[in-house]
């Protein structure tokens, strides 16, 4: 089976376990290998959805990832035979320890077949090679800060993933949780509904704010018009974001690398943006079109013909995806949440959509979550944030 001798590997066991041996990311060929193994493990599955390739490869590159410049990293593939049956990736940020003044190490990129012993000798490697790094414990998955992918989706296996939040089979959580794994946080996701009208309160609120001219609210036709808010966007996201678990302020290359990969499928017209009277931006909202499908049917490959796929998705779908958003901490609770909402809402009205998916929301963040349960939104995911003493590994 030519697919199959793609994936086989030499296996240089780094540690074994039972008939597990793994295999430790050294080079490019390597690296292929641990990227497509998810592909090898969960085609199967209709509701899994590939990541976007060309990202992964930009991930994994300290060319175009800067984060992996002050982080220590391992990626190891675990074997059968000769044979890929599962992957992780272990981190120690650096930079967010020495600001927080923590010792944690994170595990990342778990995926695997629904074997206890595999996730079994992934996790006990990830913690033996943090605790021999001076860690004193594990979260994950967590990647190098909160902008990436974060949390196992344990609830709402039933809709399909969407464009940078986690995506799993529903069997990793018992197979993490049996290795002695608890909660340290939950995230969710929302299900809007896109309504011609507003709840009564938040009407009144917008109609006062579009009145007294306190606040402007700028909206685009073209990418061109767009570019120059982009990093100035990112810069508040940096300011707001601070006390966010796991936050660490993008560097301006980071910003103008998120801007790259993000900026051919902004739709101009999803993102909002708020001034004050000084024309300062202090806050704004941008969405995309959902192309999960699109993404499927291209199998995470953008060239020589998936973005066609993904475009055609993006065109045909009701769902839009809330992808970033921030509020000046001291214009918060003054309206402009709602101005910014009211706003994409019409918009995603005129063309079409039914619902927009709220991206991840951390579960204590009670005001957002309350301000979507206000809005009729239905909590409709859930993803998890585990946490392991390393004393407990080592016992």
């Amino acid at each position: 089976m030519r697919w199959r001798r793609n994936f086989d590997v030499e296996c240089h066991p780094l540690h074994t376990s039972e008939s597990i041996a793994l295999l430790k990311v050294t080079d490019r060929k390597s690296l292929r290998r641990y990227i497509y193994l998810p592909q090898r493990l969960y085609q199967s599955s209709p509701s899994w959805v590939p990541p976007i390739y060309a990202d992964e490869w930009k991930f994994h590159n300290p060319k175009t990832n800067a984060a992996l410049a002050y982080s220590e990293v391992v990626r190891v593939i675990a074997c059968r035979d000769g044979a890929p049956v599962g992957r992780i990736m272990g981190i120690i940020n650096r930079r967010h320890n020495e600001q927080t003044e923590q010792r944690t190490a994170r595990f990342f990129n778990l995926d695997c077949l629904d074997e206890q012993v595999i996730a079994q000798t992934l996790l006990r490697f990830v913690e033996g090679w943090a605790a021999e790094k001076g860690m004193d414990r594990l979260i994950g998955p967590f990647g190098f800060s909160d902008k990436d992918p974060q949390g196992l989706q344990i609830d709402g296996f039933e809709h399909l993933p969407v464009i940078a939040a986690p995506t799993n089979p529903p069997y990793l959580r018992a197979l993490v949780e049996a290795e002695c794994y608890t909660k340290e946080l939950d995230c969710v996701s929302y299900k809007l509904p896109v309504r011609a009208e507003y709840p009564a309160l938040y009407e009144k609120v917008y109609q006062r704010l579009l009145r007294n001219h306190k606040f402007e609210l700028v909206e685009f036709k073209t990418k061109r018009e767009i570019k120059p808010y982009i990093i100035p966007a990112l810069r508040l996201v940096n300011e707001t974001y601070a006390p966010l678990f796991g936050f660490v302020p993008m560097s301006e290359p980071e910003m103008r690398r998120l801007a790259a990969q993000y900026l051919p499928v902004i739709d101009p017209a999803f993102l909002k943006l708020v001034r004050n009277e000084q024309k300062e931006m202090i806050g704004f909202v941008v969405a995309i079109p959902d192309m999960s499908r699109g993404i499927q049917k291209a199998r995470g490959k953008l060239l020589p013909f998936g973005f066609l796929h993904m475009l055609a998705a993006a065109r045909k779908t009701r769902q839009l995806n809330a992808v970033l958003g921030a509020v000046k901490e001291e214009f918060r609770n003054r309206g402009v949440n709602v101005l910014l909402g009211k706003a994409l809402t019409q918009t995603a009205l005129a063309r079409g959509f039914e619902f927009i998916d709220s991206h991840l929301v951390l579960e204590s963040n009670r005001l957002m979550c309350a301000e979507y349960e206000n809005l009729g939104s239905e909590l409709y995911k859930r993803f998890r944030v585990y946490q392991k003493r390393l004393s407990q590994a080592l016992a």
